[in-house]
């Protein structure tokens, strides 16, 4: 894949936000593009990042803390280089955060296991796939040793599929409510995945799920003024997650290209969950 085809893949997925984003009535600023790197080449990162790109998720918690690092060495070495402004920014990024990655905002996409926190807490900008009271005290416990706050979303199984992580439909407003008690932990809304389909019609049901238990935990005044953050949408179906009120989108295929099987990009040491 060339970086002129990068480029190439990375506008035409900006103009179908903002224009999705458009069609529903919003600022095409208010959706942040989310590209998922985990089977993205360094190389490819580091083109993007040269385009003016700042976020960026992963999957894995080994891969997320190596690649950061490895981002932020490469940006602080680039002296009289100036590097792009900030597009779509994330609102609230802690200032430590963003400096330890050399102004590049990791989001944690994929399932944490508890053995992982401390690593991703390191560098995380965003915590998307919180789901469990368990998780969220192993953060709190982390957070408190480290005196931050730490931001998450929670997630929420809408499509009811076994094969999926995120608590169930009826259990998600108390589990965030318990989430809010936490001194170290700071909830700013929910994120969903919808089913693996062709059509991305098939999504909808998911994501307006999602977005009504959104809008109910935002009247119950869950997280407060935090509370604004609606992750919802991949590849195949980001534009219809944006007309069901997603302000944010994780793409990755369509962005970097397919992976290469075999690479060294898809050698990971966790189990993937399908996450774009």
């Amino acid at each position: 894949m060339t970086l002129e085809t990068l480029r190439e893949r990375y506008e035409s997925v900006r103009d179908r936000v903002a224009a999705a984003a458009r069609s529903a009535g919003r600022a095409p600023e208010s959706v942040v593009l989310i590209a998922v790197s985990k089977y993205a080449g360094a190389d490819q990162v580091r083109e993007l990042i040269n385009l003016g790109h700042r976020d960026f998720g992963e999957n894995h918690a080994q891969q997320l803390s190596q690649r950061a690092l490895m981002m932020a060495e490469w940006l602080q070495r680039q002296k009289g280089i100036i590097v792009p402004p900030v597009r779509n920014a994330a609102p609230g990024s802690p200032a430590s955060v963003v400096a330890a990655t050399g102004g590049i905002r990791w989001h944690m996409i994929g399932h944490l296991q508890r053995n992982k926190v401390r690593k991703v807490l390191d560098v995380s900008r965003l915590i998307h796939s919180v789901d469990t009271l368990r998780i969220g005290e192993e953060i709190q416990q982390a957070a408190a040793r480290q005196e931050q706050t730490v931001d998450i979303l929670l997630q929420v199984n809408c499509s009811g599929e076994k094969s999926k992580f995120g608590c169930s439909i009826p259990a998600a407003l108390h589990l965030a409510e318990q989430l809010d008690t936490m001194v170290g932990v700071r909830v700013r809304g929910l994120m969903t995945m919808a089913p693996h389909s062709d059509n991305a019609e098939d999504s909808r049901p998911t994501f307006a799920r999602c977005r009504d238990l959104f809008e109910e935990a935002l009247k119950a005044g869950i997280g407060g003024p935090h509370f604004n953050i609606l992750s919802m949408g991949m590849s195949g179906d980001f534009e219809v997650a944006i007309a069901e009120g997603a302000n944010m989108v994780r793409v990755g295929s369509t962005i970097f290209g397919p992976p290469v099987a075999g690479s060294e990009e898809t050698m990971v040491d966790e189990q993937d969950d399908g996450r774009d």
